[in-house]
C-alpha cells in the first residue's frame, strides 16, 4: 500500500509474536507521538522508545515523516521492519524517500549498525538511521515520560559516491564525510580530504553509500538542525548525479547476467556483451554489470537472496532505473523482483521486443511487433484473479461484474485474435507474390544471418537498393526483395535472380517472435536458395553461424541449399580469416561496405543455383 493511502495507525509490523495486550497497546502510543519537523529526535521521543524496547527486550523501530508523523512502527531491526519499496515514495536519485527510523540497538553501547541496517538504510533512501544504545535499565515517569534508557546514539546516512560537482564550480570534488564540531552530526563536505576540523572522525561504513558518525548523546542529537541536515544532503546527492557521465534522458540500465550449467566463462561474456549492445540499441545506458553462479534458478527471483538485496543496493547507489537480466524471467519472478528492489525489472526478450517496437516502419513491422507484444505481456497482467472474478453464472457470481485485470485480459484476447488474423493475412499476401515470382521462373535468393552481420548493406551494393543499413541490431525488419543480374565471366547468358534482406537472428530468438514474424520467416522457407551471412570481424562468428543454423533447423519447412558468404574481411584478424578459409574452403569471403570479393561471391552464388538446377 503506498503510504500516501491511508495506513491503519495501529498496525504493528515486524515479529508480533507472543506480545501481551498491554505490550501491544504500549507500541500503538509511539504512533500518536509527534516530533518538531527541525529535530530528527527529541531525548523524550528517544527514551521512550527505549523504554518500550527494554521492557519487550527486543529491538524496535519507528519510522517518522519530515511533518514529525510517526507512520510505522516494527518490532525487528531497520532490515527486518523496513518499507516495501514499492512503497516508498520515488522521487529521483538526487531526493531521499522523506522518512526517517529510530531504531534500538540491544548491543553493547558504541557498536557500528550491522551491515543488514546499513543496507536498509541505503536500499529505502532514509533520511536518516538513528540507533538508540540502551543501558538496559531506566525509569518510568508517572505520564508516561521515562529516562535514563538510552546509553549514547549513533547517526547513519546516506551519501553520495564519487565526485560531485561543486556549486558555482565547474570543478568536481570528492565527497568526504566529516562531523559537525557542533552537533556532533554527520555533514558531507567538499574538499579533496577531509580537511575541516572534526569532533571525532566518522567510522567507515561497510555498505558502499553510507556513513556512520561518531557515539552522541541525545542532547548533542537534539542540537542537530534537521531541515537544514536533509537539505545539504540532497544537494550533495543532486550535484552527484549531475557529474556522473550520462547520455541523455534514456534508461539507466543495471546489467544481471546468470551463469548456470555447463556454459564456459567465455561465451557467458558473449552473451553479457551481448544484452550490452541490445540496451544500447534500444535507447538505454548500460551503467554497471552484476554476475551470479548458480547450478539452477530460484524460482521466485532467479538469483539468490543476498544477490537481489546487492542488486538492490547497487542500483540505488548508481541511480540505475531500471535492471535488465541476460535471461527470460516467468512473470512471477519479475513481479518478485520488482518487489524486492524497487526498480522495473526487464527480461532478455522484454528489451528486443522494445527494439522491434522502434524499428517497426511499415505496416506489416508493426502488426507483427503488436502481436509479439500482447502475447508476451498477457501472461504478466497482475490483479486480483480467479479469486475475485464474477464472469461465471449461479450463485455467488452475481455482483460487481467482472474486474479491471479481467477486462484488460478479455480486450488483449480479442486484439491478439484480430492481430492473428491480420497475421494470416500477411502470409497469404506474401505467398501470392511468391507464386507470382514463381510463374516467372525468377529463383528466389533469402539473405539470412545474425543480426547485424551485413544483410542490408549487401542488398544495397549488390542492387543499389536503398534499405536503413546502421552499426546497430536489427536495423531492419521488414523484408526487401530486389531483382539482382549477374554476368558470367565467359560472357554467357546473364542470370536473374530476386535477392531478398530478411530479419536477422539472435541466439534464443524469442518463441513470440517467431510466431508473430511467421509471415516474414517464411520468405526464408520459400526462398530457392540461402546466403548465410556472416560478420568474421566478430569474436563470436562460429558461435553465429551455429546460432542462424539452428533455427533454420527448427523451422517447419527444410529451407533451400546455402552459400556461407563470411562478411567484413576488412575487419577481421588476418589469423582468423585464414582458419575460416581452411575451415570453409567453398564458402565467399567479401566485404560489403568496401565492395570487395564480389566478383568471385557472384561465380559462387551462379554456381548454386545452377546446381540447385534452377538456372
Amino acid at each position: 500500500m503506498p503510504l500516501t493511502e491511508a495506513i491503519p495507525i495501529e498496525t504493528i509490523y515486524g515479529d508480533t509474536k507472543g506480545l501481551k495486550p498491554s505490550q501491544v497497546k504500549q507500541l500503538r502510543r509511539i504512533y500518536h507521538e509527534r516530533l518538531p519537523a527541525d529535530c530528527i529526535v527529541t531525548p523524550e521521543f528517544a527514551q521512550r522508545l527505549a523504554a518500550a524496547s527494554t521492557d519487550l527486550n527486543q529491538p524496535l523501530c519507528a519510522y517518522v515523516n519530515r511533518r514529525g508523523q510517526v507512520i510505522r512502527v516494527g518490532v525487528g531491526s531497520p532490515r527486518q521492519t523496513q518499507i516495501p519499496l514499492v512503497e516508498l515514495p520515488r522521487y529521483g536519485a538526487e531526493r531521499l524517500c522523506g522518512i526517517r527510523c529510530i531504531a534500538t540497538d540491544l548491543r553493547e553501547a558504541d557498536e557500528q549498525p550491522t551491515m543488514a541496517s546499513l543496507t536498509a538504510l541505503a536500499l529505502q533512501r532514509l533520511d536518516a538511521l538513528v540507533m538508540l544504545h540502551l543501558t538496559g535499565t531506566g525509569k518510568t515517569k508517572r505520564g508516561g515520560g521515562a529516562t535514563g534508557y538510552v546509553a549514547s546514539a549513533r547517526i547513519a546516512q546516506v551519501v553520495p559516491l564519487g565526485p560531485i560537482a561543486a556549486s558555482g564550480d565547474s570543478s568536481d570534488s570528492t565527497v568526504a564525510i566529516a562531523v559537525n564540531a557542533a552537533a556532533g552530526a554527520l555533514v558531507p563536505v567538499e574538499s579533496p580530504a577531509i580537511a575541516a576540523p572534526v569532533a571525532a572522525d566518522p567510522e567507515v561504513s561497510p555498505v558502499p553509500g553510507t556513513a556512520v558518525g561518531a557515539s552522541l548523546s541525545l542532547a548533542e542529537i537534539e542540537e542537530l538542525d534537521f531541515i537544514e541536515f536533509v537539505g545539504d544532503l540532497e544537494a550533495d546527492l543532486e550535484r552527484a548525479i549531475a557529474a556522473q557521465p550520462g547520455e541523455g534522458d534514456g534508461d539507466r540500465v543495471l546489467l544481471v547476467g546468470i551463469q548456470t550449467g555447463p556454459v564456459d566463462d567465455r561465451a557467458f561474456e558473449e552473451r553479457l556483451t551481448e544484452l550490452r549492445r541490445l540496451v544500447e540499441t534500444a535507447g538505454g545506458e548500460a551503467i554497471d554489470t552484476m554476475v551470479q553462479k548458480r547450478s539452477r534458478l530460484h524460482p521466485q527471483t532467479a538469483i539468490g537472496e543476498g544477490k537481489v538485496d546487492e542488486i538492490a543496493l547497487q542500483a540505488q547507489t548508481i541511480g540505475a532505473n531500471l535492471i535488465a537480466f541476460d535471461r527470460d524471467l516467468s512473470p512471477a519472478q519479475v513481479r518478485n523482483l520488482e518487489q524486492r528492489i524497487g526498480v522495473r525489472v526487464v527480461d532478455r526478450t522484454e528489451v528486443i521486443l522494445d527494439i522491434f517496437a522502434q524499428r517497426a516502419q511499415s505496416g506489416e513491422g508493426k502488426v507483427q511487433v503488436e502481436l509479439a507484444q500482447l502475447e508476451y505481456q498477457m501472461p504478466r497482467l497482475v490483479g486480483r484473479g480467479q479469486a475475485m472474478s464474477r464472469l461465471g453464472g449461479g450463485i455467488g457470481t452475481r455482483g460487481p461484474g467482472e474486474t479491471k485485470l479481467e477486462t484488460e485480459r478479455r480486450l488483449i484476447q480479442k486484439r491478439i485474435a484480430r492481430l492473428q488474423r491480420e497475421v494470416t493475412e500477411l502470409q497469404a499476401h506474401r505467398s501470392r507474390l511468391r507464386q507470382k515470382r514463381q510463374n516467372r521462373d525468377v529463383p528466389v535468393a533469402a539473405i539470412v544471418g545474425y543480426t547485424n552481420a551485413g544483410k542490408s548493406t549487401l542488398l544495397n551494393h549488390l542492387t543499389s537498393a536503398e534499405v536503413y543499413a546502421a552499426d546497430q541490431l536489427f536495423a531492419t525488419l521488414d523484408p526487401t526483395t530486389r531483382r539482382l543480374t549477374i554476368y558470367p565471366p565467359d560472357g554467357g547468358t546473364p542470370q536473374q535472380l530476386l535477392l531478398t534482406d530478411t530479419v536477422g537472428f539472435i541466439q534464443e530468438l524469442p518463441p513470440p517472435l517467431v510466431d508473430a514474424f511467421r509471415a516474414t520467416l517464411e520468405e526464408v522457407t520459400e526462398a530457392d536458395v540461402l546466403i548465410h551471412l556472416v560478420d568474421l570481424s566478430h569474436p563470436s562468428w562460429g558461435r553465429h553461424i551455429a546460432t542462424v543454423e539452428g533455427i533454420l533447423g527448427e523451422m517447419p519447412t527444410v529451407p533451400g541449399p546455402s552459400l556461407l558468404v563470411f562478411n567484413k574481411i576488412d575487419a577481421a584478424p588476418s589469423d582468423i580469416l585464414e582458419q575460416a578459409r581452411q575451415t570453409f574452403p567453398h564458402a565467399a569471403f567479401i566485404s560489403a561496405r568496401d565492395r570487395l570479393g564480389f566478383d568471385t561471391f557472384r561465380q559462387r552464388l551462379c554456381q548454386l543455383v545452377d546446381a540447385a538446377g534452377l538456372a
